[in-house]
């Protein structure tokens, strides 16, 4: 089973004082990138994996997305999202995306932010979301970038006095990586971008668009903080098929 992070006190009570949390899509600066990657959502049926407190799932359906599901392994982001929704056509499901099982060619868009890095067998999961498609519809996510992901915090160089230096930017050795963010012992999964993209090649996928995202001079002006964000892209943003003469 993945890790349960998101359930810890600690963890969704920081996660809480983020931008994202606390001012939906438009509190995350590569929002408006991400909703060029997204075709019309009118009259289809949208997933959104590992949705938090189904900010996207909300604006889907203002869209116009006939159907939409939120899936999540959090029981408190669930309970969030549910308490901030009307809409009897919004349906909120646990999951843990390592085993999701979904119907067979029976979604339009399946959509993901910043859930994925998470996952071991991303290979698995790929190949899931190709069959729970229909012909032609879309896969939309977004994922730390490798080369924010790569360094090894717990390995740190040392300079000749023996003093902690920096830590150890391993790229070409994809696995767990732990850091403290909120909570103590999160785990994601470093991979390279070339994993990422055989990945989606090998579940049947046409790969549509990609954006190494980084803030603009404009965003860096409003919030500061997103400065060290210019120099390496922090995640990455992806847009892939299923083509229309699959079957």
């Amino acid at each position: 089973m993945s890790q349960n992070i998101y359930d810890n006190p600690d963890f969704f009570a920081g996660y809480a004082t983020l931008p994202r949390s606390a001012e939906g899509l438009d509190g995350a600066p590569e929002w408006t990138a991400m909703q060029t990657l997204l075709p019309s959502l009118a009259g289809k049926s949208v997933i959104d994996l590992g949705c938090g407190y189904g900010w996207f799932c909300r604006w889907a359906k203002e869209q116009g997305a006939d159907r939409v599901t939120g899936f999540d392994l959090s029981e408190k982001m669930l309970a969030k999202a549910a308490s901030m929704t009307t809409d009897p056509d919004i349906t909120w499901l646990r999951a843990d995306l390592e085993t999701l099982q979904l119907p067979a060619a029976q979604s339009d868009v399946i959509y993901s932010s910043l859930a994925l890095h998470y996952l071991r067998d991303i290979p698995a999961l790929f190949a899931t979301l190709f069959q729970a498609l229909v012909a032609g519809g879309s896969l939309i996510f977004s994922a730390e970038h490798p080369i924010y992901t790569a360094p090894v915090i717990q390995n740190w160089c040392t300079d000749s006095a023996g003093n902690k230096a920096w830590p150890v930017n391993q790229y070409q050795q994809e696995g767990v990586r732990i850091s403290n963010w909120f909570a103590d012992g999160v785990e994601k999964q470093h991979r390279k971008l070339s994993t990422w993209i055989n990945a989606l090649i090998t579940a049947g996928f046409e790969i549509t668009a990609m954006n190494e995202w980084g803030p603009s001079a404009a965003q860096i002006a409003a919030n500061p903080a997103l400065d060290e964000e210019k120099e390496r892209p922090m995640i990455f943003l992806l847009s892939a098929r299923k083509p229309e003469n699959s079957g």
